[in-house]
This record gives C-alpha cells, structure tokens and sequence, in this order.
C-alpha cells in the first residue's frame, strides 16, 4: 500500500452485511473490483463530515508510515439496496446514492487488545502523537480502533477526528490548542517517546503532504447547506487548521507528556 495520495474508485456491487458499530451503521460489501470494504456511508450519522475525517485522518496516518487499510471512493448506484428488508438501512442506502467512502476489509484481523498484545514505546508514542495532532477522541481502552493483522498493528475508523468541522468557528484557537483527551488514549502509557517522535513527525508532514491528502476529498462532499462558503475555501480551512497545529505540535505533544 503506497504512501503517495491517490485514491481508486470501486462501484459497490453487493451489500453484504451490516457492521452495528458506532452510530454510522458501516456495513460489508463487495465491489466490481471483487474485493471486501468497511463501507462508510455519506447518509449517516454526521454525513460527509465523517467521511472527510476518515479520509483525511486515514491518509495523514499513511503519510506517517502507519498502518492503514487502503481507502477507496464507493460510488453507491441509485437503484443500490431497493431489495433490502431493513427499513433502516434502506433509508440509509437511498441517502447515500453517489460517492461514499471505504476502506479495505483486513479479513481474519482481530480486534487490538491492550492487555493481549503489547505495542513498542515508539510506535505507542507515533499513534499518540498522530491522533494527538488530528484530534481524534475515539482510540480509547473501550473502543480501540486498531486491528492486529499478519502480526502488525493496523489503525481504523478516523471518522471521530477533526471535530473543530462541527462548528466551524474559531478553527484558529482551537488548531492551537492541546488537546486534553489524550488522557483517555488506550496508548498512553506506553507513549514515552513522544518528544523524540515529535521531532521525527514534524519533519516528515510539510505544506505540499497536507495539501495533497486534503486535496483528495471529493467536491462533492465540500457542498455544506449550512455552510456559503466555497467548497475551495473550505478546503483551505482544512489546510490551515492542519499547517497550524503542525506549527503548534510542541503544546499537544507536551499536553501528552503531562497527561502521562
């Protein structure tokens, strides 16, 4: 799996089954490419704010030399799931018609336990500090979001970071800031090389990397109806709001260190 962005487009050809996890109903399914996905659906939860997480969090991960399962754009027929009984997830497929979001299904990985398999003080400190700088909530002891696969470790579900979208306002404070749930993340206390990887992390993102990974999501997904701006200077806002808190990496590295 390359670490250059490029993403591949499948067309969804079968709903396998649904994955009741989280609130984005993800589910498994097969596309003309014959390969599995975790489909994530634009017509859940958050709508395309989560996938622009998930795709966002997931490439940044991949640019930093961290496991992740290839991410495809899904495109969801319009006839796509009118056979299906479940009300609910009917309704779901008929909100999700275009471009969705998937990543590769890792089959036979196993669920990421702390207390079976014991991660490297590096690499517990890489995904500390990645998830530290994306602000993701969601990698803790209750909901660990990584898989063991072929013996490595393999990060999923970025959906959850970058919630400054939610809002909107203030992207400048808030991309400055600690961030103070790092306290809950399922590595922590085996993070303790995070100024080593710091150093090491900072040199290896730059403006043309984030560009490039933010450049990836779909015009389609930047056309918010609560939002006039264009889907260009959205796109910006995600650019900044990633350069700065690069810029500003030593005050959530050290908000980390503390929290240890």
């Amino acid at each position: 799996m390359s670490n250059n962005p490029a993403l591949r487009s499948v067309l969804v050809t079968r709903y396998i089954q649904p994955l009741r996890e989280g609130g984005s109903l993800p589910a498994l399914a097969e596309a003309d490419d014959d390969f599995k996905y975790v489909l994530k659906f634009k017509g859940g939860g958050h709508g395309v704010k989560t996938l622009i997480a998930e795709l966002i969090g997931g490439e940044i991960a991949r640019a930093l030399n961290l496991k992740v399962p290839e991410l495809v754009l899904a495109y969801l027929d319009e006839a796509f799931g009118r056979t299906e009984a479940d009300e609910e997830i009917q309704d779901l497929l008929k909100a999700s018609k275009g471009l969705n979001l998937a990543l590769h299904f890792l089959s036979g990985a196993i669920t990421f336990d702390p207390m079976v398999t014991r991660v490297s003080e590096k690499l517990a400190s890489q995904i500390v500090w990645l998830d530290a700088f994306t602000t993701n909530v969601d990698r803790t002891v209750k909901n660990t979001n990584m898989l063991i696969w072929n013996n490595e470790l393999w990060l999923i579900d970025h959906g959850s970071c970058l919630y400054f979208q939610y809002t909107w306002t203030n992207w400048q404070t808030k991309a400055t800031a600690p961030f103070t749930f790092i306290k809950d993340h399922v590595l922590l206390p085996r993070a303790s090389m995070l100024a080593e990887v710091n150093s090491e992390f900072k040199a290896l993102l730059n403006e043309e990397k984030i560009r490039a990974i933010v450049n990836l999501v779909p015009e389609e997904w930047l056309q918010w109806e609560d939002n006039d701006e264009s889907a260009q200077a959205i796109r910006e806002v995600y650019v900044q709001f990633l350069l700065t808190r690069l810029n500003h990496a030593d005050n959530f590295t050290k908000e980390a260190n503390d929290a240890r």
